[in-house]
């Protein structure tokens, strides 16, 4: 029988037994209290299975407000498996089973959803990215190179011509790939429309002149049918790429978008700290990244190196590698995705991205990181430029600088050196 498994840190009020026992009966056919239609038979087709059990140790306090309170707090990790059967290969049901809940069992002071592992039926039936990253570099006309994107900013505030003039100048020096900050999506000072007008003016020019094509990342997040119509009229302008907010529009948004669009889907996870912020409830990267990659994103961001927020450079890593992993052994569709970094990078991340990633099928964005360089945007692309030119060529930024590369120089001494946790 072909079963859906979970893995879950958790820690219990009770033994480690009991919680998982309660854990598996909640989330398949048990309730409260005994049922005399939870036959053996039923329970053997439809029941969740406690796989294994893994103890860690135990506690004095519990980790989260607990209802239940017990002189020790046993906390381990547990396996639990569902037959496909329950619930086929539906990435809402399958959230509803893996993660509904259970967050809230009384019985449980702590859990965290740390890992899935799917059927290859999940694959058949859902579409996975549409790019990738050959997709994407196809498009962008780069085949080997890693791929310099910036953000526009201010995030808000701008107006479309405005817009425009930022996307000039960035294009000019030599961009990759530019997006609207998640915040820009369809106000009144930047309607939707307009700045799509705006901006596919130059970048299409940009492309008959030059030649080459600019992944522009507009955010089309909204309801779901005026995602629909935003998609239209990205078509109509040649657009090449659309930007959803992942947690905002849902499993269900995403599939849609992915139904009915012919562009790349940049995935952004604002909102990821509701997930990621405490050890002790939430649902890992490793999984959502896995059912936002079937539902149809081709680029997932995994925040950056020493980054603004709170995750640490070993997690951004790790989030990094899971989004190029293949979901199924011996698949024969790619599945994999484009990892793409942000938040607070400039030229100090770049090398440091690149040897620990040790690929360059990236995207590294840098908003003020480039619009912010002291001698403008031109000169901020550049010194990114540079900046791979070094880690390709064995230098270091300082060193590659000192070879009169003078955008370059200026950024290091622009840009306040990080501090590096890995």
């Amino acid at each position: 029988m072909k079963r859906i498994i979970a893995i879950y840190r958790i820690q219990a009020a009770c033994s480690l037994t009991k919680a998982a026992a309660i854990l598996a009966g909640e989330q398949s056919t048990g309730t409260f209290v005994k049922l005399t239609e939870e036959t053996d038979s039923l329970k053997k087709y439809s029941g969740a299975i406690v796989e294994h059990i893994e103890p860690i140790g135990s506690d004095s306090e519990p980790l989260l407000p607990c209802k239940k309170t017990a002189t020790k707090y046993e906390h381990g990790i547990v396996t639990i498996s569902w037959p496909l059967g329950n619930i086929g290969t539906s990435l809402p049901n399958l959230l509803s089973t893996v993660a509904g809940n259970l967050f809230e069992l009384e019985d449980l002071s702590a859990i965290r959803l740390e890992n899935i592992h799917l059927p290859k039926d999940f694959r058949k039936t859902n579409p996975g990215p549409q790019f990738g990253i050959s997709g994407t570099r196809k498009l962008i006309i780069s085949q080997k190179d890693p791929l310099i994107g910036t953000i526009i900013k201010p995030s808000v505030g701008l107006n479309p011509d405005q817009t425009s003039q930022i996307v000039e100048k960035l294009l000019n020096a030599g961009i990759d790939f530019i997006k609207d900050d998640e915040l820009q999506a369809n106000g009144h000072l930047c309607q939707f429309s307009e700045r799509v007008k705006a901006v596919m003016s130059v970048v299409n020019k940009h492309q008959d002149k030059t030649g080459k094509r600019v992944l522009y990342a507009f955010n089309i997040t909204d309801e779901l049918d005026k995602m629909c119509r935003n998609l239209d009229l990205l078509e109509s302008y040649g657009a090449g790429c659309a930007m959803v907010c992942l947690i905002s529009i849902g499993l269900t948004g995403l599939r849609a978008v992915r139904n009915r669009s012919s562009l790349v889907i940049h995935g952004h996870r604002a909102g990821w700290g509701v997930f990621s912020r405490s050890p002790n409830i939430g649902i890992s990267f490793q999984v959502w990244q896995k059912l936002w990659r079937l539902a149809g994103a081709d680029h997932l961001h995994v925040n950056g190196l020493a980054n603004k927020f709170s995750d640490t450079d070993e997690t951004v890593i790790q989030a990094a590698q899971s989004v190029q992993t293949p979901i199924f052994d011996h698949s024969p569709f790619s599945d994999t995705a484009v990892p793409v970094f942000s938040s607070g990078q400039t030229v100090w991340q770049v090398g440091k991205t690149r040897a620990l990633l040790k690929n360059d099928d990236f995207i590294l964005c840098a908003g003020g990181g480039i619009i912010g360089h002291p001698d403008g945007v031109k000169s901020g692309v550049i010194a990114m430029k540079q900046a791979y030119k070094a880690a390709q060529q064995g230098y270091s930024p300082l060193e590659y600088a000192s070879l009169g590369h003078s955008e370059l120089r200026v950024a290091l001494q622009h840009f306040k050196q990080p501090k590096f946790s890995i």
